[in-house]
């Protein structure tokens, strides 16, 4: 039977929006999704990727993305005689006018278009994650959200280095402190970036071996003293994009960690390209599918860095738990930072897509704890003492709750974490989410929601640069039960750039009849838990 195949140069595909009103996106781009978001008229977007949001000037909101993107580019929009059209990421810069070799018979992601009548109906929405396969695969007993800590943030500060040095973070000593952490703030795992060798001083030598540690990291040390403390293991593959690579390794890669009873794998692909590919282009995405499937086979959860965008495959293959896919927290150790818009404008565009690991939970704002230690060097060519994070206090431990993942991460050095009694939140914390909904909110102004674990809910709220306070009814408790509210809230004087350390906390029973007054610091937040009373 002869294999007949078609190359795709172009989709016709166009979204023509009959009203004009304001839009929230990031600029195409077939390599990175690490951009600023721009509110702009919808009539003033060149191109976008998606999801893409607006709202109309008549009040009516919407997003463009696409769902099961698995053998297929990605698609972008691009403004064409004034009408949004599909624009295919080309295979690379070498091959501009091929975007896909199919099958004549074949299937293309779809085209979505959420609608809803508040903003917040288009995160209520299932819309994408409906439109995946359904799970292929037939015991997903293993499949755990979890709470973790590592030493990555300190890398990003300068603190610590990847390669093997003098400041090397993942050293054995280290990881055993880490996991002792995880124990007494029941915490569930642990994550070592770094713990291979290959990497340099100046981490330019990509010759990464995932099957080799580090000199100083005894990766069976660690993981026998993290079996006897009950604590998970998640291992690191940096790739730099160097696919081709590492999937000639990648079945042995992940069969060392399966032997060794690693459950849970985050990856990497920072740099520019995949083997000359764009990292959106048809043989990116195929390959991200690719490592969700071989890593499923073996019992080895995923979380991507550098990814392609999410489209629901997790519904498919439910090992895929999180990805990054947008400005995350690393942004703040090196760079003026996101602002603080920017946490209320991911809800509403790229967390439509799906989970993010941002990776929040920073306590030490401006990086107080490392001034003045000679040890921190310049990392990505800014020095961390010239940075910070715009935030409140509040608003970080809210933000474990808005931006959803069922891998969430404390980033922060433990060291901040210590004693602090704002830290109780994520000890009680349980990013498995049996249910959730956006409660209020506009898009890059404020946002509430609150989730529920079992028999207990968590809420979060946070709002941009402008202070405000929110009515919100407790209305999605459970009838008849009271609850423990312990409420972790900006300070009366807090705000992000005067005053971003100051908080309180205050404990009070609520039942479902109750509505709480939520004041929000400018660039602040609010996080509770609910306990029911036994």
């Amino acid at each position: 039977e002869a294999k007949e195949s078609i190359i795709i140069t172009d989709e016709l595909t166009q979204f023509n929006i009959a009203k004009d009103g304001r839009s929230w996106s990031i600029p195409a781009h077939f390599d990175t999704y690490e951009l600023e978001y721009r509110e702009m008229p919808i009539s003033g977007i060149e191109t976008a990727n998606t999801p893409m949001t607006f709202r109309t000037d008549d009040g009516l909101y919407g997003s463009i993305h696409e769902a099961a993107l698995v053998d297929f580019p990605e698609m972008t929009l691009a403004s064409k005689e004034g009408v949004l059209t599909a624009a295919l990421a080309p295979d690379g810069p070498r091959n501009l006018e091929q975007k896909a070799i199919v099958p004549l018979n074949f299937k293309s992601p779809w085209r979505t278009i959420q609608i809803g009548r508040k903003a917040v109906d288009l995160i209520n929405s299932s819309l994408i994650l409906n439109l995946n396969e359904p799970c292929v695969l037939k015991d997903v007993s293993w499949i755990k959200p979890a709470k973790y800590v590592g030493v990555w943030w300190g890398m990003h500060l300068g603190l610590y280095s990847w390669g093997k040095d003098a400041r090397h973070g993942a050293t054995t000593e280290r990881a055993k402190q880490y996991i002792d952490f995880a124990v007494a703030n029941n915490i569930d795992a642990v994550l070592f970036e770094g713990w291979n060798d290959g990497w340099t001083v100046a981490n330019a030598d990509h010759n990464f071996d995932f099957t080799k540690p580090a000199p100083d990291f005894d990766i069976d040390d660690v993981l026998a003293y993290a079996r006897e403390k009950g604590v998970d293991y998640i291992i690191h593959h940096e790739t730099a994009g160097e696919v081709a690579w590492y999937e000639q390794q990648l079945e042995k890669d992940l069969d060392f960690a399966a032997e060794r009873g690693i459950h849970a794998l985050k990856t990497g692909y920072a740099g520019w390209l995949m083997d000359g590919h764009y990292h959106h282009s048809q043989y990116g995405v195929r390959h991200y599918a690719k490592v969700a499937s071989e890593a499923a086979a073996r019992k080895i959860m995923v979380d991507a860095h550098e990814p392609i965008k999410e489209t629901g495959l997790r519904r498919t293959y439910p090992n895929f738990m999180t990805r990054e896919g947008a400005r995350g927290m690393e942004w703040n150790a090196w760079s003026s930072g996101n602002k603080p818009s920017h946490h209320e404008v991911l809800p509403f565009t790229r967390l439509l897509s799906g989970p993010m690991d941002y990776t929040p939970g920073i306590f030490d704002i401006e990086y107080r704890s490392i001034a003045g230690n000679p040890d921190v060097k310049v990392w990505n060519n800014t020095h961390s003492s010239k940075c910070r994070v715009n935030t409140t206090l509040a608003k970080q431990i809210a933000l474990w709750v808005v931006l959803y993942s069922p891998w969430q991460m404390a980033a922060d050095l433990i060291e901040n974490y210590e004693g602090h009694p704002a830290f109780q939140f994520f000890r009680d914390f349980d990013p498995d989410c049996d249910w959730s909904e956006a409660l209020q909110g506009e898009i890059g102004e404020y946002i509430a929601v609150a989730r529920r674990s079992g028999g207990r809910f968590f809420f979060g709220a946070t709002t941009n640069e402008e202070g405000r306070t929110l009515e919100q009814p407790l209305s999605f408790l459970k009838p008849g039960i009271t609850y423990t509210a312990t409420i972790y809230a900006d300070a009366p004087d807090a705000d992000w750039q005067t005053n971003p350390y100051a908080y309180a906390i205050e404990t009070r029973a609520v039942t479902s009849a109750d509505t709480l007054t939520v004041v929000l610091a400018p660039g602040g937040g609010q996080a509770i838990s609910f306990i029911p009373v036994r």
